[in-house]
């Protein structure tokens, strides 16, 4: 496999990337390890920046991975910024999804240890909406127990109306979830 490495990043839709292999969107709430997944699946520590701040992508960054393009999106539902900030993330937000046609999944990042957040059920109603394939990815799962990732895994599934099949239960810490993580894009890929 390719060394994943950061390409560009873009604050208007004029600058998005137009594919030439699958692109992966990834998504979710602030701080709910967005960057982290991305430096786990890279095998990398800072190819993603992280932060213990939310709200800290603010544009579309993308990644090569070889066989596919990654694009992290800014993070919603941070509480901590303006009402203009949020309405430009939002916009980005739109207007990124509007191109639907160059997304070939989506990773929805949920935090299991807290229930869905009105802003995680929107962009599920959304990606539903305009038929956007996704997957939610339960992250931080390190901070539990088995059996208590199962229980969050069949709450979080209930609480978005899905199967548990569609969640993956995932941590950058312990490695746990990788493999279906790995097995889900490989997938996605071959399509």
């Amino acid at each position: 496999m390719v060394p994943a490495k950061f390409i560009t990043s873009a604050a208007t839709e004029a600058q998005f990337l137009t594919p030439d292999r699958p692109m992966i969107a990834v998504c979710g709430k602030s701080n709910a390890g967005k960057s982290t997944l991305i430096n786990a699946l890279a095998g990398q520590k800072k190819l993603a920046k992280t932060s213990a701040e939310p709200g800290k992508t603010r544009l579309v960054n993308y990644f090569d991975f070889g066989d596919f393009l990654l694009a992290d999106l800014p993070g919603y539902g941070y509480a901590a910024v303006s009402k203009e900030e949020k309405a430009k993330w939002a916009k980005t937000l739109d207007a990124f999804f509007a191109k639907k046609g160059d997304i070939s999944h989506v990773f929805v990042l949920s935090d299991i240890r807290r229930d869905p957040s009105e802003d995680d059920i929107q962009m599920l109603k959304f990606l539903n909406f305009h038929i956007v394939p996704f997957t939610v990815i339960a992250t931080k799962c390190d901070k539990l127990s088995k059996m208590k990732v199962r229980e969050r895994v069949r709450a979080v599934a209930n609480a978005l109306g899905l199967g548990e099949g569609n969640i993956i239960a995932f941590s950058a810490v312990s490695g746990e979830g990788k493999d279906a993580l790995v097995r889900k894009i490989k997938e996605v890929i071959a399509r």
